[in-house]
């Protein structure tokens, strides 16, 4: 068995006894790939391997789910089938040993790559940060207060930063007693309740100072007198009662002090009774003062343990209620100080570490201490347990000098001497990402780390120099990741049923379209630069890659490129097409030219171009291309021309323009503007979304060229032959012939620039705009002959309107798999959906579960719901919810819903306006919304036939039934249907009386429910009480009604 093979296992069998240990109930519905072991791999290969088996040739279906489930304990037949069915893709039907395992090690690298993306943190690139400060930086740190950064150095300057880290302003740090030249600022730390800050200086001093000050730094109150220079600090308040608040120190001289504020948010000190009220003026604080407790605002505790040792780092815990602190020596290396209620002393907990330790960090929920050792190590420790570390981590070749925990994933920072950061997952305490050499290269540097977590900003700091690492924004667990970075093309192989997708990350990802599942990945093809286009040779077995670094290369599918084209002639140009046909390769894109290589000359490795013969004839970097054999090439460009080409010739002879009466331009007219100066070229973006334009908006740019190849007869009825959409959300029909525009309709409005694409049959039309959505048109009529120099501007029937992705359509590929026509579309969110033609989102390629494409079964047929309007068929579909056709071992628990619930919308206002002002009308109105709110349910699921809910029954021919024995009572009806059985005839029955059948009274209260009887009750007794009123008043008697 391989190594990487018995390796997984191993990994597998652990996860799954995890898992299961979680929950128990698991392991009854995890696939039967999943429960094996790596003991039953074993068996499976020397069943495998066995002498009665050839080698090459392998299990049938048969074989395999008898043999497996003989010996093998694990599943039952039926589950052995499956995975079978799982293996033979090929459906060769025989698996062989090594296709078993090439299946065992792709599930295990697609679930490891869902693990990775879900844990590993994903970075963005390093960004180096404009230098200001000219010495060392001290701290960095996130103020709410300012809703931006603040930074300080050793020099004393102190930078004030937005949060998209723009520096608003410098402020400079400075004492009364000591020059500026002389002054070393050692640390500084934000007091966020009081709106202060405190800066600790060689001069052994404490300021404290306002932080938002106009005056620069004002300086309030000044501690002197300290016996060492502080070095390190650290500030907590209370949450909810900002009065407490704990200031703790660490000096060169071993000491940690801790000053305890009981009313922080109305004065820090007692100001003495013959000081000024100015707040402007600066009041001195002696620090034997507040040890000898003459300010009743704070207290001070405080431990030498030590020993003379600089104090690297210090904190205050509240979970603990203890003070930590951290010293290079490897005695009492890590002291913890634990308050004691009603009590000014402090027990101490001490640690020691070889060679000391140069900073920690604290886990409140995992109640881990983790420090950054002098000797290379990352050591976790339990705050209780001083004997012996929880867990060691190794893997750095030099002192660590800073440790930092990410909260909400567990992970842990470490940054060393070497460079390198790690980060490691505390659960397992192993190293799941290495970060190196990207930082700057400096032999003797010092270096702090900061963590913002909730903006997911790591800075690392490198003398004067700050770097920041930011982390790729989380998708959110409902949105499935197909690639890393955003998609920007996708293409369909035919040849091997297999879908190949590329990103601005340079990766090539190869996907099976029957499954889902990923089989190859080629990263870095064109090292850093983004893979803008791609293209597939007729044979379909080379693959073309063009990038921004002005080349294109040709793969083979195990990833070995043969070719590089120097298409952009040693110059890093945008490639937007790569047209390959029978004898040349056609690249596409900037300054107006088609770039040609002939495949004769394919001979070396670095390929250079051909000269065009037809020169430049576009305004504007050309966007797109579409080939019609023998001959005919169109090309558009984003200063919205049309270009016609005979590609044999590389003439141009054709100009479409939008404006009728100049759609004709003669072959000299071209010639002539060939020649003449070009407009300033607008730049387009082709990061992500390549059909968005920067700078002005320009509506005219074509994005997209397609020929309706399924047409035929054009040139006699003087149909449309030719369909381009572009920036403004239109798409025009032309017929090339007569250059003649027929139609234009706006698909998307008030969205920008949309792409689209065609089926071969030329019958649906899709499209997707900026936002994600995807509408399919049917064009099968429309256009098919050409009128009075008319140009028609109705739609054409929209089949289906649905949004599969969060953010930009990128790319749109149609495929047929199985008689049905499937739409591949791809997105900037990083996500590939492949969706039916009815607009039912199949699944997202990268997702947990695979799909089984021959088990799907069209929510409706062909043509269906033809007919109806945008607004009767606009379905809001999300891919996070889409049709159930993944495997699993229950089928899909569909909605059963013929027709969707539709309310006539201008009868309902008419009909909510009129009762809006009445109770009654209020009562209807929220009982009809709770009604739409109950039909939404059945929009996702609308026009699937319940046909789909019986898909998985197993449906056989009827078996011939054996002659039945007739039953006795048919044999013999005498014995059961005789005279005797009737005893009594009808005549001798008679009837009760009818005073037999009164047993009590009628009360004709019986008829009526109780609450109508107590109402009219009541109305009654008001009725007499009134009567009785007016009789008094009419000088009447009162007495009672005549009424009952």
């Amino acid at each position: 068995m391989p190594l990487a093979l018995r390796k997984a296992m191993v990994a597998t069998e652990d996860q799954l006894l995890s898992t299961t240990g979680e929950k128990g109930s698991v392991r009854s519905v995890e696939q039967l790939e999943n429960r094996l072991t790596i003991h039953d791999f074993m068996k499976m290969q020397e069943l495998f391997l066995s002498s009665e088996l050839n080698e090459n040739i392998g299990m049938t279906r048969e074989e395999f789910m008898e043999k497996m489930s003989a010996a093998i304990k694990q599943g039952t037949k039926e589950e052995y089938g499956d995975l079978f069915d799982k293996i033979d893709l090929a459906r060769d039907g025989l698996i062989s040993w090594e296709k078993l395992t090439s299946f065992v090690l792709l599930e295990l690298y697609e679930r490891d790559e869902q693990t990775k993306l879900s844990v590993i943190p994903q970075w963005k690139d390093l960004h180096l940060i404009p230098p200001v400060h000219k010495d060392n930086v001290e701290n960095i740190m996130f103020l709410k207060s300012l809703s931006g950064y603040l930074t300080v150095s050793r020099s004393g300057l102190l930078g004030i930063w937005t949060e998209s880290l723009m520096l608003q302003r410098t402020l400079q740090i400075t004492t009364e007693s000591v020059k500026p030249k002389d002054l070393w600022v050692t640390s500084l730390v934000a007091l966020p309740n009081v709106n202060k800050v405190a800066v600790a200086f060689t001069s052994k001093e404490v300021y404290f100072a306002e932080l938002n000050s106009k005056q620069g730094f004002s300086c309030q109150y000044r501690l002197q007198g300290l016996e060492g220079t502080v070095i390190c600090m650290n500030y907590w308040y209370n949450p909810h009662d900002g009065n407490e608040a704990i200031l703790i120190m660490g000096d060169v001289c071993g000491q940690v002090q801790a000053i305890l504020f009981n009313t922080a948010l109305i004065s820090l000190f007692d100001r003495p009774s013959n000081s000024h009220e100015d707040e402007n003026v600066t009041m001195t604080i002696n620090w034997q003062e507040l040890v000898s407790g003459d300010h009743r605002c704070c207290y001070v505790l405080r431990h030498r343990l030590h020993d003379k040792e600089w104090v690297r780092q210090v904190a205050y815990s509240s979970s603990l209620d203890a003070f930590i602190s951290v010293t290079t020596c490897s005695t009492n290396t890590l002291v913890l100080a634990w308050r004691e209620k009603l009590s000014p002393h402090l027990t101490m907990t001490t640690f020691h570490v070889t060679q000391g330790v140069n900073a920690f960090d604290f886990h409140p929920r995992l109640n881990l201490i983790a420090t950054a050792g002098v000797n290379r190590r990352v050591c976790l420790w339990n705050p209780y347990v001083t004997s012996k570390s929880a867990g060691v981590l190794e893997g750095h070749s030099d002192s660590v000098v800073a440790v930092q925990f990410i909260t909400e994933r567990k992970l842990l920072f470490s940054f060393a001497k070497d460079k390198v950061l790690r980060i490691w997952d505390i659960q397992h305490q192993l190293c799941i990402q290495r970060i190196a050499g990207s930082f700057p290269k400096s032999l003797d540097f010092y270096s702090l780390l900061y963590f913002d977590e909730p903006r997911g900003r790591l800075f690392i700091s490198f003398n004067n120099q700050l770097t920041l690492l930011e982390m790729e924004p989380d998708t959110g667990k409902s949105r499935v990741a197909s690639h890393r970075k955003a998609v920007t093309c996708v293409l369909y192989n035919l040849v091997f049923k297999q879908v190949i997708t590329s990103d601005t990350g340079s990766t090539v990802i190869f996907w099976l379209i029957d499954t889902g599942q990923k089989i190859k990945e080629f990263t870095r093809c064109h090292g850093k630069a983004e893979i803008t286009t791609m293209a597939l040779d007729g044979s379909e077995t080379r693959l073309f890659t063009g990038s921004t670094d002005g080349t294109v290369k040709i793969w083979d599918f195990n990833g070995h490129c043969h070719h590089q084209l120097n298409a952009g002639r040693d110059r890093a140009v945008e490639i937007s097409q790569i047209l390959v046909l029978s004898r040349t390769i056609l690249v596409l894109g900037w300054d107006r030219m088609i770039t040609v290589f002939h495949l004769s000359s394919l001979t070396q490795s670095l390929v250079q171009p051909s000269e065009w013969k037809g020169g430049a004839q576009h305004l504007d970097d050309i966007l797109c291309a579409v080939f019609l054999p023998p001959q005919t090439l169109v090309t558009g460009s984003s200063g919205g021309e049309i270009v016609v080409w005979n590609n044999s010739t590389e003439n141009a002879y054709i100009k479409l323009n939008l404006n009728p009466g100049k759609a004709q331009t003669s072959h000299s007219e071209l010639q002539k503007g060939s020649s003449t100066g070009r407009l300033p070229s607008r730049r387009h973006t082709l990061s992500g979304a390549r059909y968005s334009i920067s700078g002005a908006e320009n509506c005219s740019a074509i994005t997209r060229l397609f020929f309706l190849e399924a047409r035929e007869n054009m040139s006699v009825t003087g149909g449309a032959n030719l369909v381009s959409c572009g920036a403004a959300g239109y798409v025009r029909f032309w017929n090339i012939q007569k250059s003649q525009l027929l139609g234009e309709f706006e698909a998307h409005g008030g969205v920008g620039s949309i792409i689209m694409t065609i089926d071969k049959a030329s019958q649906y039309l899709i499209t997707g705009d900026l936002a994600g959505w995807v509408k399919i048109w049917n064009i099968e009529d429309y256009c098919l002959s050409s009128g009075d120099n008319m140009v028609t501007t109705q739609l054409p029937p929209l089949a289906r309107s649905f949004q599969p992705h969060e953010d930009g359509v990128t790319y749109l590929e149609t495929c047929r798999r199985n008689s049905c026509l499937f739409i591949l579309s791809s997105s900037t969110d990083c996500s590939i959906v492949l969706s039916d033609i009815n607009g039912v989102p199949f699944g997202t390629f990268g997702q947990e579960g695979h799909w089984r494409i021959g088990n799907y079964v069209p929510s409706f047929p062909r043509g269906e719901n033809k007919d109806q309007t945008e607004e009767g068929n606009d379905v809001k579909e999300n891919s996070s919810d889409p049709v159930p056709f993944v495997e699993e071992q229950s089928p899909p628990n569909l909605v059963e819903q013929d027709v969707p619930f539709i309310e006539d919308k201008e009868d309902l206002a008419y009909t909510v306006n009129i009762w809006e002002n009445t109770i009654l009308g209020k009562k209807y109105k929220e009982k009809h919304n709770w009604k739409g709110r109950k039909y939404t349910l059945f929009s996702k699921t609308a026009g699937i036939k319940p046909t789909v809910i019986f898909r998985s029954l197993n449906i056989e021919a009827l078996k011939e039934t054996t002659e039945m024995k007739k039953l006795d009572f048919l044999l013999h009806p005498d014995k059961y249907f005789g005279e005797k059985s009737v005893e009594k005839r009808w005549e001798d029955l008679k009837l009760p009386t009818l005073s037999a059948t009164l047993k009590a009274p009628f009360n004709e209260k019986n008829l009526f429910p109780k609450e109508i009887l107590d109402r009219e009750k009541k109305t009654r007794q008001l009725w007499e009480e009134l009567s009785n009123e007016a009789r008094i008043k009419n000088g009447g008697k009162p007495g009672k009604s005549k009424g009952k």
